[in-house]
């Protein structure tokens, strides 16, 4: 009887990917696959080790397994993925209930891993971090309907506070031809929407192609048909170009949506994190980017607390949210992460004041989008269905300004049922929080 294996995948849309690929090969090698984990032979956990919340959540999944393992459910836990990448054999020696720790570079081989794992063999394995797949089958964990599309991995930015590069390498893209033809599966298996991400979406081709080719993917990825709806996530503000606003703007099927994370408006905060820009050159940018797309929705990422962060920079950061009137936002407390520059600063910021100001930002941004879902009251907007949510008694999907996982969702009800990946259009009556409600029409 061929073995059960489940897979636990943790922290970014980037990781999952790669969760998915190993789930193709472990398929491919005889493996049935668990959405239960209780009901599996071996359980993968696919761990983040990115801060030091994400590196606890993947400890805690591999003790909570372990109970399982201990009352005979499981037989074997494989730890894979950036946590194991970035500390290695420490990990087995710190959670001795693990029988495979093995780094990215490994996980072409997942099936042999898995196999002698269950065999009572301890595997400990780290080859080159280059070594990790760029190419190949996926097991779609997502909805039928979208997914993630990844079209570089690693990073070169280098910024003080991530380690990013530490972990998975520097950046290298994917060529364009197979990004298409993969894409092109998806859209025949039924995706209706493909969010494009990297670590750095916007340096795409400079490695392979020395030039920047994001905007050209696109445009080739708008000329699938069945694909409705492209997302692009992770943008770096230094490589937004006037070439990639024009596509955005002027191809159908990309959402007028732009993730740009900018961490920080303080020119000084900025070069110490090893970025550029200031408050100006930055709500220039968006200044920009808003007069060349009409109606586009920004999201980003902030740190609030970085070291020497003082009260007139974090004062500077709220001024500049405020300015900004970012449409969707997230905030978070500085982790000092080893072997980063930035955990040797001067004048860590203590932790208490890290949160406090994380909070403030996030306060602060909730007023911001309560008042964009005041102005989307009245409108009727195109919904991309999700499915049926039966505890609110209603329908659930998300509308162009909504990125799947981290952003809200739009609520409606329906006299015709619809599919799941159907685009519909909802009147939207009210919000509720973040999340828009309304009727279809």
């Amino acid at each position: 009887m061929p073995n059960t294996v489940g897979i636990v995948s943790l922290g970014c849309a980037k990781n999952r990917v790669d969760a998915e690929m190993m789930m193709y090969q472990l398929h491919k090698a005889g493996f049935i696959l668990k959405q239960d984990h209780a009901m599996a032979d071996a359980v993968i956990v696919n761990t983040c080790g990115f801060i030091e919340g994400a590196k606890q959540e993947s400890i805690d999944e591999i003790l909570e397994l372990a109970q399982l393992k201990k009352e005979g459910k499981i037989k074997a836990i494989i730890v894979t993925g950036c946590l194991a990448e970035r500390y290695q054999s420490e990990v087995m020696k710190e959670l001795a209930e693990a029988d495979a720790v093995i780094g990215i570079g490994r996980n072409a081989d997942i099936a042999d891993v898995v196999r002698k794992a269950l065999d009572g063999e301890k595997v400990e394995s780290f080859p080159d971090k280059m070594a990790l797949p760029m190419e190949g089958g996926r097991v779609q964990s997502t909805d039928r309907h979208w997914a993630y599309l990844k079209i570089a991995d690693g990073c070169d930015n280098c910024c003080t506070y991530c380690a990013i590069p530490l972990i998975r390498g520097g950046f290298r893209s994917r060529k364009m031809e197979n990004i298409v033809e993969e894409a092109e599966r998806l859209v025949k298996n039924g995706v209706k929407e493909l969010n494009v991400i990297a670590q750095d979406t916007t340096r795409y081709g400079e490695d392979i192609y020395g030039e920047l080719k994001l905007a050209e993917l696109l445009r080739q990825l708008c000329k699938i048909d069945g694909l409705k709806w492209i997302r692009i996530l992770y943008c770096y503000p230094d490589r937004i170009t006037d070439e990639l606003l024009d596509t955005i703007r002027e191809e159908e099927k990309i959402v007028k949506y732009i993730d740009l994370p900018l961490q920080h408006c303080s020119g000084r905060i900025l070069r110490a994190m090893n970025r550029r820009g200031d408050k100006e050159s930055l709500l220039a940018l968006i200044d920009r980017i808003r007069e060349r797309i009409p109606g586009v929705i920004l999201r980003t990422t902030l740190i609030a607390g970085f070291p020497g962060e003082t009260d007139e920079d974090f004062e500077e950061l709220c001024d500049f949210v405020a300015k900004a009137r970012f449409e969707r936002l997230g905030c978070f407390a500085y982790s000092q992460e080893e072997d980063t520059p930035a955990a040797i600063l001067p004048d860590q910021v203590d932790e208490d004041v890290k949160n406090h100001r994380a909070e403030l930002i996030t306060e602060q941004e909730a007023l911001i989008i309560d008042s964009f879902c005041d102005s989307v009251v009245g409108k009727e907007i195109d919904v991309l269905v999700d499915g049926f949510d039966r505890y609110a008694d209603c329908w659930t999907g998300r509308s162009a300004y909504d990125a799947p996982e981290v952003d809200p969702v739009v609520f409606f009800t329906a006299e015709k049922r619809p599919s799941p990946g159907d685009i519909v259009r909802v009147k939207i009556t009210d919000h509720i929080d973040c999340d828009l409600t309304g009727e279809m029409q």
